[in-house]
């Protein structure tokens, strides 16, 4: 038992609980089968009229994490029993996720559709193959891989003499991450190293996410640079022509995905960049779709708050104009007992583990608080094993900021397990001015690269300074050169730590954030920093969760988590 109901695992839960059909489902928002491109039963793409000016929306509420551990947050599933619980409080609240990748489907840390009685569903659709979003985003891509080496192929005509442009594949393959292609030249083509990515880490995948609509689509994937001539001069997708049949391949998937809840609420799934890699938020589409047709939207920001809530208020937030009323910040005991050095019996009290641990939390909550104003409340994901005397602990803790404690149940429960989140929210957005409270960013648009990457780690991360090695030194001074200094900084790093050291847990003080690469993300409107050991094509793991998934003849999976 975790709570009130005998174990059972996600997919034998989310397999045992009816669902409505999804225009059922649409009604509740007040859409008709005109907003609708269904498909099968359970599951739609929304074509939604033009936003009008000045439209009333919603209150945004993000949610996001401490930095996650192997005994796991629950993030997900607690952005679901939020929503839940909002509506069986009479709101009318709307979910905002991202779409899972099959890279940590097969691989170690598993599906993204929240777990136990807090889901979206159907889920062995979502977590597999869903839509064919991801499908359509990697083709897209690589189309435009194929037409730069087919453009150097058939003559070269534009000079290309440095190709940046990377293909992509939805999978953990770290068998790809550097190889030669063109080999042996003629008709195979023109030798030259290549480097994949996983499909959330490219480019095409930023810009899909962060796009207003399909034209915009258009016009950032035309600006992507594709590689350098002998000058210096960036190449760009415009420039081979490519940009106008990768945007007829993404026609479908931009449209973003209705799906439900087990509770049969509203869902609105769509795009999925990491957060340690890329900037970790469902699509600018899907936000403001949400925030169009409920009172509340409940969306999620990958990993931590050091990544995916930077880079959500710092980049989605500064490109599309939106802002938080509030933020959730979930935590668990066991997480905590975990950064501060327990190793195991994470179920029996440890006291002076949770007090070292605890700091990761209080660090979130200041950085919301100080460097990005919004008011917080913190989700504690409550585990059977967890002692009066740690959640006391915990409450005390964030008592001191003035931050309310919601011990969430929503795993076993459903929303009836989110109720006192949910009314926290309400409480603490009730003060929210219509038109939303002001942004605050962690860094001023005109200030240098440089100075972002340090304003960052000072008023993120908690760090020191910030370190360039040679090549970082030489990719800003290139960026700088071609007017890219202006572009916010998205940094990719290990999500473990507020360092770039996995090891590091807790709340590390007066550390070297240490940059070994900087890319430009022009479609997107963004500068990469790759920092410590960051890999944009992950790995498998000794045992990946495809060797326990299974299919049976009736159709029915196993497994799958």
């Amino acid at each position: 038992m975790r709570g009130g109901r005998a174990m059972r695992s996600d997919i034998e839960i989310a397999q045992s609980t009816p669902l409505q059909p999804i225009a059922r489902v649409a009604e509740k928002l007040g859409l008709g089968e005109e907003n609708l491109e269904p498909y099968g039963r359970y599951m739609a793409k929304l074509r939604l009229p033009p936003e009008k000016p000045g439209q009333k929306r919603g209150k945004l509420i993000l949610v996001t994490a401490i930095n996650p551990t192997k005994a796991g947050e629950g993030k997900t599933t607690t952005s679901i029993g939020l929503a839940d619980a909002l509506n069986r409080l009479g709101k009318k609240a709307v979910l905002s996720l991202r779409e899972p990748s099959l890279g940590p489907v097969f691989g170690m840390k598993g599906g993204a559709t929240g777990g136990g009685y807090a889901q979206v569903a159907p889920m062995e659709d979502i977590n597999l193959h869903f839509t064919g979003d991801f499908h359509a985003i990697g083709t897209a891509n690589n189309l435009l891989a194929a037409m730069v080496d087919n453009h150097i192929y058939q003559g070269n005509e534009l000079g290309i003499d440095r190709v940046v442009w990377r293909r992509c594949v939805d999978m953990n393959d770290r068998q790809l991450r550097s190889l030669e292609t063109g080999v042996g030249g003629g008709i195979n083509g023109v030798p030259r190293p290549e480097h994949f990515d996983i499909t959330v880490a490219s480019d095409v995948m930023a810009v899909f996410c962060l796009a207003e609509d399909l034209s915009d689509l258009k016009v950032r994937l035309g600006r992507m640079i594709v590689g350098y001539t002998k000058a210096g001069k960036p190449v760009t997708a415009h420039d081979l022509r490519a940009e106008g049949a990768m945007a007829a391949l993404l026609k479908q998937a931009v449209l973003p995905n209705l799906v439900q809840t087990l509770e049969g609420n509203p869902a609105i799934v769509h795009g999925g960049p990491f957060a340690n890699i890329a900037h970790g938020c469902s699509s600018v589409l899907a936000t403001r779709a949400a925030l169009r047709l409920g009172e509340y939207c409940v969306t999620e920001a990958g990993f931590g708050a050091d990544l995916g809530a930077e880079k959500f208020l710092d980049i989605k937030c500064r490109a599309s104009g939106l802002w938080p009323d509030a933020a959730v910040v979930v935590a668990t005991v066991r997480a905590l007992k975990l950064h501060g050095g327990a190793e195991d019996n994470l179920s029996r009290e440890n006291l002076d583990a949770l007090k070292r641990g605890l700091p990761n939390l209080l660090h979130h909550i200041r950085t919301l608080q100080e460097t990005f104003s919004l008011p917080v409340v913190v989700a504690l994901n409550q585990f059977e094993s967890d002692s009066p005397a740690e959640i006391e602990w915990i409450k005390n803790a964030c008592r001191t900021y003035g931050v309310p404690v919601a011990l969430s149940r929503v795993w076993e429960q459903g929303g009836a397990g989110g109720v006192d989140m949910a009314q926290k929210i309400i409480d603490l957005t009730k003060s929210s001015i219509v038109n939303g409270i002001a942004p605050h960013y962690a860094y001023d648009s005109k200030s240098p690269l440089r100075e972002k990457l340090l304003a960052i780690t000072q008023r993120v991360y908690g760090g020191a300074d910030v370190s360039l090695t040679a090549q970082a030194e030489q990719d800003l001074a290139e960026l700088e050169g071609l007017g890219f200094g202006s572009l916010p900084v998205c940094v990719a790093k290990t999500q473990y730590s507020l360092s770039d050291d996995a090891k590091k847990l807790g709340a590390p003080k007066d550390f070297t954030l240490t940059v070994r690469a900087l890319r430009i993300s022009a479609g997107a409107g963004f500068v990469v920093a790759l920092a410590g050991n960051i890999m944009t094509m992950p790995g498998l793991p000794r045992h990946p969760a495809a060797e326990n998934i299974d299919i049976a003849g009736d159709g029915r999976i196993t497994g799958l988590f």
